[in-house]
């Protein structure tokens, strides 16, 4: 058994990176998205993990989270994990406090991999060799000339399954996805409300869609809204999905989704809901639960963990980080046939950061 490799530094920095022009969801409008990059060293070697969040994360890991792992050894990732969630209990478990969580962690494992001189999923131990994607992007900001040319693009590109927003228009929805239903032929449509709707609203809405064969709502209600949730499941045509997830923060959150039985389609993301370690835990209730799981945005950190875990369907190639992660990520990976592989020649995660190309973008 190796010995310790004590943890020697933590560092991270934040970047803010413009997206193509403003874009908006059911709820949301935007017209950049920060990066923000956790780095752990030791046993000379140094991992890095990384969340979409606010600047201000990057600060609780310089701070007190780095007080925390300094001296630990980078092998421990469940220890490393617990104590880190311990520390922040007074600044609240959600949020900020999970992203930052999330971004440490996956650099703890990422180290680990390193040291260990493996693939992160070789280490993760897969199960399949790849892990489909669907193309989401079909924001509420587009015309539908180009709601139709990304959908149909991704098919075009082997992607059996695409996504588009709904919910800032409801009057519009309907019509929207008639026409992205043209667009893609007999690929499967998703729908993503970001929990726009009221709950009677969501169930008049799902069955308007399931004309237009969608199969995938997600978020009809606001994520917090179980009950709210869990009627419009009821209530919609069959053989349509309700999905979420994306706001689970630690592994209670998960397993109170699955008890309230409020969803058919379990969503994760790794750069929230505490990284590689909270993912596992995430995947682990869903395999008990009989749950299918997706994981939400940040495809290159999926797909690793979409080959280990069983429940795992697709991830998601979410247009803005698809972006981002192109950019400045070494190793980074397109969908082939519409699918992604990890990289097995390479230990850890299988990319690298480029720091001078995301210098610009410092904040």
């Amino acid at each position: 058994m190796r010995a310790e490799v004590p943890i020697e530094s933590v560092e991270a920095s934040a970047y803010r990176i413009p997206t193509e022009e403003p874009e908006s969801d059911g709820t949301l409008l935007w017209d950049a998205t920060v990066l923000v990059v956790a780095e752990v060293r030791a046993g000379g070697t140094t991992g890095w993990g990384y969340t979409y969040a606010d600047p201000a994360v990057a600060e609780l890991i310089r701070g007190k989270l780095a007080e925390v792992l300094r001296g630990r050894d980078a092998l421990a990732t469940e220890a490393a994990w617990h104590a880190m969630g311990s520390a922040l209990r007074n600044l609240g478990g959600p949020g900020l406090s999970a992203m930052a969580i999330s971004a440490l962690d996956v650099a703890l494992w990422d180290v680990k991999a390193k040291l260990l001189d493996l693939p992160m999923a070789r280490l993760l131990g897969p199960m399949r060799e790849s892990i489909d994607a669907y193309g989401s992007g079909g924001f509420t900001s587009y015309s539908v000339a180009r709601l139709q040319r990304q959908l149909a693009g991704w098919v075009s590109q082997g992607m059996t399954r695409v996504k588009m927003k709904v919910g800032r228009d409801p009057d519009a929805d309907p019509d929207r996805v008639a026409a992205a239903r043209a667009a893609i032929g007999e690929a499967a449509l998703f729908v993503d409300a970001n929990g726009a709707y009221a709950t009677e609203q969501a169930v008049g809405m799902a069955h308007r869609f399931a004309e237009s064969r969608v199969v995938w709502f997600e978020e009809p209600v606001p994520h917090w809204d179980r009950t709210g949730t869990r009627e419009v499941r009821k209530r919609i045509p069959a053989g349509m999905d309700v999905a979420g997830g994306e706001y689970g923060y630690r592994p209670e959150e998960f397993f109170n989704w699955i008890l309230s039985r409020s969803l058919s389609f379990l969503q994760a993301d790794a750069t929230r809901c505490g990284g590689i370690t909270g993912f596992l835990k995430a995947a682990a209730l869903c395999e008990a639960a009989h749950l299918p799981l997706s994981s939400h945005c940040a495809p290159s950190l999926h797909v690793a963990l979409g080959c280990a875990a069983r429940p795992m369907r697709h991830l998601e190639w979410f247009h803005d980080h698809a972006l981002i992660e192109e950019r400045l990520f070494d190793g980074f990976a397109r969908p082939r046939a519409g699918g992604l592989s990890p990289d097995l020649a390479r230990p850890g995660l299988g990319y690298e950061f480029k720091r001078a190309d995301a210098r610009a973008f410092a904040v």
